[in-house]
């Protein structure tokens, strides 16, 4: 086969990425499972970013496949979206997220999945006893809130609160 020696051409000389380091809202939705509607809800959450081409479609850098993976892996434990924002924000823009900037983020979660493993395992343990009984009354409840006494620390279901788990 025949060497083609030729020089190739310069890359261009502006920050525009390739064709082939961007995706379009329809491979970005059938590489990640997610619906095109829910991206972009997540880009007016500010969860994600794209550009758009000068007929005014998205592009989104590869590595926004990862981001839409922590959003909904985040998502399925139960962290709000404004705490996923805010974790997502705290990654580099110039640059493509390197694994240390993952785990960095990802340890950041442990005291707030700890402290939603716990709600949950108090939900569980007690759940038959707030609703067993057939009263379905917490206020009237003499077993677990005898004379009300949990309505003078404030609304929703005190019993199965966890401290520092504000939402």
């Amino acid at each position: 086969m025949p060497r083609n020696d030729a020089p190739r051409a310069a890359a261009p000389a502006d920050d525009t990425p390739s064709p082939g380091d961007e995706l379009t809202v329809g491979q970005l939705a059938a590489r990640s499972g997610v619906a095109v509607s829910a991206l972009h809800f997540y880009e007016r959450e500010g969860l994600l970013t794209s550009r758009r081409t000068p007929g005014n479609q998205r592009r989104y850098p590869r590595e926004t496949l990862r981001r839409v993976a922590f959003v909904r892996a985040s998502q399925r434990v139960g962290i709000p979206l404004a705490r996923i924002r805010d974790a997502l924000a705290t990654l580099p823009d110039d640059r493509t997220p390197t694994a240390k900037d993952w785990h960095r983020l990802s340890v950041g979660w442990h005291a707030d999945l700890d402290a939603r493993i716990e709600q949950l395992t108090r939900l569980r343990d007690h759940l038959t006893d707030c609703i067993g009984c057939g009263c379905l009354s917490l206020r009237r409840c003499v077993l677990v809130n005898p004379h009300d006494e949990l309505g003078e620390e404030g609304p929703g279901p005190r019993t199965l609160l966890v401290e520092g788990l504000d939402d």
